[in-house]
């Protein structure tokens, strides 16, 4: 009786954990979401956190649990993860998101995750306990979003410079300031969609090793669903806004077009990587998208060392919060 009630103990404080990590997730990711928006001038800050914060919500009606079933089934092999790997994972994770906060460096809070959850494993059972095809493709889709981002941006601005070719610019600034309200919707849409999706597969990792929940169930319980939607959206509604002037302002100086084509062409690479069940960097994607943007305008318009210093940071965020996640492992064992 007492190991069950020392375990229960032990679930609900690591699903505090992961809850409070979701709501970094937000914190840390509201720049993605508002960025250009707030750039752009079409939404004051207050008032682009709420419209985020509600689309980031919104999504729970949206789309299909396909990525929280990849990482909560689909990273490592079964019977490996216990409550010192979750705990690993969870302090990786958290402590590479505190660090490029503070700094603020657009990282990725997923592939942090991801990260912290191959150090923790790697360091109690070795690479061996991995399950090769999550991790590939996760990892691939650090260079596909971005790349994706990128092409889809530029193709936007294009068409849309084709298309209003024969408009007075004072007219499409106003009217892409209205459209920007849509595809910053969207991208919200998707940034909820994919990344609370992230912290319901790795606290259903959690319920499957302890015996709360059974690996043969369909979808982890509606509570678990329901409280990272939440906590995704009130992190955004808190906002990262020292990674807004980077996003927003450092790559390139964005127009209400320009903010339009970044968001829609980040928007549809979120709807596609969620689709296929694939955990990308929502921070990667609208990266990608706004430099595509800047680099349409003229190469020069992009500050391509900024961009450096933000890749830089994509490279080390899973071996670094892996690192931490190994650590965190041997600590929570001295623990626990």
């Amino acid at each position: 009786m007492e190991t069950v009630q020392t375990t229960l103990w032990v679930v609900v404080l690591l699903v505090a954990l992961a809850i409070l990590f979701d709501f970094m997730n937000g914190f840390h990711d509201a720049a993605n979401s508002i960025a250009t928006v707030v750039s752009t001038g079409v939404l004051k800050p207050a008032q682009a956190v709420l419209f985020a914060a509600f689309f980031n919500c919104v999504a729970i009606w949206v789309f299909h649990l396909s990525v929280a079933a990849t990482v909560g089934k689909g990273i490592v092999q079964p019977g490996v993860v216990d409550t010192h790997v979750v705990f690993g994972a969870l302090v990786g994770a958290i402590t590479w998101n505190v660090i490029t906060w503070y700094y603020g460096i657009p990282s990725s809070s997923s592939h942090a995750l991801i990260g912290g959850i191959v150090g923790a494993v790697i360091a109690k059972a070795g690479a061996g306990a991995l399950i090769s095809g999550g991790i590939l493709k996760t990892v691939a889709f650090i260079f596909v979003s971005p790349l994706l981002g990128f092409a889809l941006g530029s193709l936007m601005m294009v068409v849309v410079a084709w298309v209003f070719r024969r408009m007075r610019p004072s007219k499409v600034d106003k009217w892409f300031r209205r459209l920007q309200l849509i595809s910053a919707g969207a991208y919200s849409l998707g940034h909820g969609g994919n990344d609370a999706q992230k912290t319901i597969g790795i606290i259903w990792l959690l319920l499957i090793a302890t015996g709360y929940s059974s690996s043969s169930d369909a979808s982890p319980p509606t509570w678990v669903i329901a409280s990272c939607y939440l906590a995704i959206g009130m992190g955004t509604m808190f906002g990262g806004w020292r990674i807004v002037k980077t996003m927003g302002q450092k790559i390139t100086k964005l127009k209400p077009v320009g903010g339009f084509c970044a968001e829609t062409g980040g928007a549809l690479t979120l709807f596609l990587a969620t689709a296929l069940g694939i955990p990308v960097s929502t921070t990667h994607t609208i990266t990608g998208a706004i430099v595509g943007v800047g680099s349409v305008q003229r190469a020069s318009a992009v500050r391509w060392g900024v961009a450096g210093n933000i890749i830089w940071a994509w490279v080390l965020t899973i071996p670094a919060s892996a690192f931490v996640a190994a650590v965190a492992y041997w600590v929570s064992l001295q623990i626990f």
